[in-house]
């Protein structure tokens, strides 16, 4: 297992009557660690206060054509897991302050992990979310990893 420094950078835009309407920038560093099993690449990090899961785990699996992502530990009372595909739907239940919720996801594009020079890789990730119909949103995710020697 490798020490790896994260950078995780999230763009939500809501939407009101199929026209964007608010968007919210997150980003966040954090170190996790990274190992590689056959052909997928395992990742898991502490979520911090800015995440809004402080006291989490969150861990992803990225293989080819689609990254499961698991979000566990206190204080969330069930774990959350997304599975992104390009063109596939997923559904499952998102953890909030007030209890599990139905989410339905939408997965408009997933890169690979991509080597971005430097010793950094990238991964991409662009989706629609809805939470059992009270709010819907399209989401960015950047995950840039650094190896540290």
């Amino acid at each position: 297992m490798k020490d790896v420094l994260l950078k995780i950078t999230g763009k939500m835009v809501t939407h009101d009557e199929g026209e964007e309407r608010h968007e919210e920038l997150i980003e966040f560093i954090t170190s996790g660690q990274l190992y590689n099993r056959g052909n997928s690449t395992f990742i898991k990090y502490e979520e911090t206060e800015l995440s809004g899961t402080e006291g989490c785990t969150t861990s992803l699996v990225i293989s080819k054509d689609k990254v499961r992502m698991r979000r566990f530990g206190d204080p969330l009372r069930t774990d959350t897991v997304m599975e992104f595909r390009k063109g596939k739907r997923y559904t499952g239940m998102y953890e909030t302050p007030f209890g599990p919720i139905n989410m339905e996801l939408l997965t408009n594009d997933v890169t690979e992990l991509e080597d971005a020079g430097d010793g950094k890789q990238k991964l991409y990730i662009d989706y629609n979310i809805s939470l059992r119909g009270l709010t819907e949103s399209r989401n960015r995710l950047e995950l840039e990893i650094t190896h540290k020697n």
